[in-house]
């Protein structure tokens, strides 16, 4: 079975940081990327920011120039630094792998809360 198993997430003050980790296990094979999705209370959810293998990397527009995104290929890790939080930020964060063969692979989720 496939495993993403998460962690970082917790409560900051807007303008704070924070760091996601997601270790991928398992048997998975040829992943095609690797990211970040989140959903915020009664909104659907949304990719934040992915990686391919090759490191080609897309942002949502909303998280541009304050996010960044970096993954590991041997070790099969993802990491999301979140600088410069905003309290739309809240959101559960769950981690995001996808095959060549589009099928995806969800971690449980991790809570991040902005304050103002």
């Amino acid at each position: 079975q496939v495993q993403l198993v998460e962690s970082g997430g917790g409560l900051v003050t807007a303008g704070e940081s924070l760091r996601l980790s997601c270790a991928v296990s398992g048997r998975i094979f040829s992943i095609n990327t690797m990211g970040w999705y989140r959903q915020a209370p009664g909104k659907q959810r949304e990719l934040v920011a992915q990686i391919t293998r090759g490191g080609i990397t897309d942002f949502a527009d909303s998280v541009k120039g304050r996010f960044t995104i970096s993954s590991d290929n041997a070790k099969n890790t993802v990491d999301l630094q979140m600088n410069s939080l905003k309290p739309e930020d809240t959101a559960v964060y769950y981690c995001n792998v996808r095959d060549r063969w589009s099928a995806n692979y969800w971690g449980q989720g991790t809570q991040v809360t902005v304050s103002s």
